[in-house]
């Protein structure tokens, strides 16, 4: 009776049907599924508080026309036309653009100055409205629609989060998650309904999370996520559409969370990495500000956010997160944690593992890379350790010169030799690691060296240097805040 066609506002719309039916397929509905929620739709939607919020999907439709404020059994007559369109008879020379059923017989309105079975900036947003002949076919206005396409699409505010004054709806190339955030939000919709008309207001309340928190809590919630065999899974990426079809300015802005962010987010969740990457999240929720009361609770976790701008802000995300090293744009803002990250008191919560699939998953670094910075760190980490070389640790951890930077590793190279050691690193594996060709350095190689360091911070601080030599790091972070600016 319905699927998924790969439209997202009619995918979101069909997930929502199939998810107030209680069922997961919508290949299961029958007949009676699509009464039920016609028939609360119907109700629904002619009041409070959806009344008022559909001027955001639905502008100038019967359901939002004040117009018929005094005229309620037009209300009535419109929610039965669209809603009840199901079960029309079809059209034999239009076919729906949505699914490739005949279009409906119904004049989605409560007059007929418009053709059959033509649904119009009123009934899907971000179409034109009625007389805007421009981007159709023959100048044929409006585009042709099946009853049941037009009862998702209908569906589609319910299955949607309202933020900010718009809809945020989530699609996916993996058919659970189009179907998990669909049920999330409809549950939580109902809610909210019941709460406003409990109260007698007139208007339907936000979630109290930012939408880019709001989305990842989200996804974080699906089951999908949370199975621990995350390797056997298809990967799959999210696309989050916040649109206003608002006659004052239509518009769309569009969140896309990559396959790879997706997969690395899933890795997370299982047993090897869950503790310390949870202790992570929670330094990055957002905390009270001036006059904030004991009841606050954040609405922005500022991780979640820097993931969608990944991999652009690798650099970023691996320095602030990972290495916790304080954001200086975040400084002074009492909401902010960044501002206030220190690798002296966080340095427990450098993970290597944690680093290692964000260089595998994110940012597609190949195996032998991730391994030649790996042995560098331990290398440096146990000659700094062995050596108690602070100034080599000064140097490596604040230098912003690369030609500075290279000398500095020949000469603690020279030092380790002198002494009988091994060397510490070898022409090769440097070259891999900090430069893409003779005496030319990557044009990444700060994120080099963070890498590098995060494995020796790791390695000292199991080895007990790092706690023994906290002041110095306490100044090496200040010094490096400072150089860096």
């Amino acid at each position: 009776m319905l699927r998924y066609t790969g439209h997202p506002l009619y995918d979101v719309g069909v997930a929502t049907i199939t998810a107030f039916a209680g069922k997961r397929d919508p290949a299961d509905l029958v007949e009676s599924d699509l009464e039920a929620i016609a028939t609360y739709m119907a109700r629904e939607y002619v009041r409070q508080p959806l009344k008022s919020f559909l001027t955001v999907a639905f502008p100038n439709s019967g359901f939002t026309q004040p117009a018929f404020e005094k005229t309620p059994e037009r209300r009535h007559a419109y929610a039965q036309s669209v809603l009840g369109a199901y079960g029309a008879l079809p059209l034999d020379d239009e076919t729906c653009i949505f699914t490739g059923e005949p279009a409906a017989a119904v004049i989605f309105k409560d007059r007929d100055d418009v053709p059959p079975g033509r649904a119009f900036r009123q009934h899907i947003p971000l179409l034109t409205g009625e007389g805007v002949i421009n981007f159709h076919p023959y100048g044929d206005a409006g585009v042709p629609v099946s009853g049941t396409a037009m009862l998702a699409l209908q569906a589609l505010p319910l299955g949607s989060a309202k933020v900010g004054g718009r809809l945020l709806a989530v699609h996916s190339d993996n058919e659970e998650i189009i179907y998990h955030f669909a049920a999330s939000f409809l549950e939580e919709n109902r809610r909210l309904i019941q709460l406003a008309q409990a109260e007698g207001s007139t208007k339907m309340p936000e979630p109290r999370l930012s939408y880019r928190t709001l989305l990842i809590a989200t996804l974080l919630n699906a089951q999908r996520m949370q199975r621990e065999a995350v390797a056997s899974e298809e990967p799959f990426s999210i696309t989050a559409y916040h649109l206003t079809n608002s006659g004052q300015g239509a518009d769309l802005s569009m969140y896309h969370l990559p396959s790879q962010v997706v997969s690395f987010l899933a890795e997370m969740f299982t047993a090897k990495y869950r503790g310390k990457w949870q202790t992570i999240v929670n330094r990055a929720w957002e905390r009270p500000g001036r006059g904030a009361g004991e009841d606050f609770e954040p609405g922005r976790n500022y991780l979640y956010e820097d993931l969608f701008g990944l991999p652009d802000n690798a650099r970023f995300f691996v320095r602030t997160y990972l290495l916790r090293e304080a954001a200086q744009y975040a400084r002074g803002r009492a909401q902010d944690p960044r501002g206030e990250y220190s690798l002296a008191e966080e340095a427990g919560m450098v993970s290597w593992d944690i680093t290692e699939r964000f260089l595998r998953r994110i940012m597609n670094v190949d195996k032998e890379r991730i391994e030649q910075i790996r042995a560098l760190g331990d290398r440096l980490a146990e000659y700094i350790s062995s050596e108690n070389d602070r100034g080599f640790f000064r140097g490596f951890f604040t230098e912003q010169r690369y030609p500075y930077f290279r000398n500095l590793l020949v000469k603690a190279n020279l030092q380790s030799v002198r002494r009988g050691h091994p060397p510490l690193v070898t022409l090769e594996p440097y070259i891999q690691v900090f430069e893409e060709g003779d005496e030319l350095a990557q044009a990444d190689w700060r994120l080099a060296r963070d890498l590098v360091l995060i494995r020796m911070v790791e390695r000292l601080y199991e080895a007990g240097w790092l706690g023994q030599n906290r002041e110095t790091l306490t100044e090496l972070t200040t010094e490096a805040e400072a150089t860096e600016r």
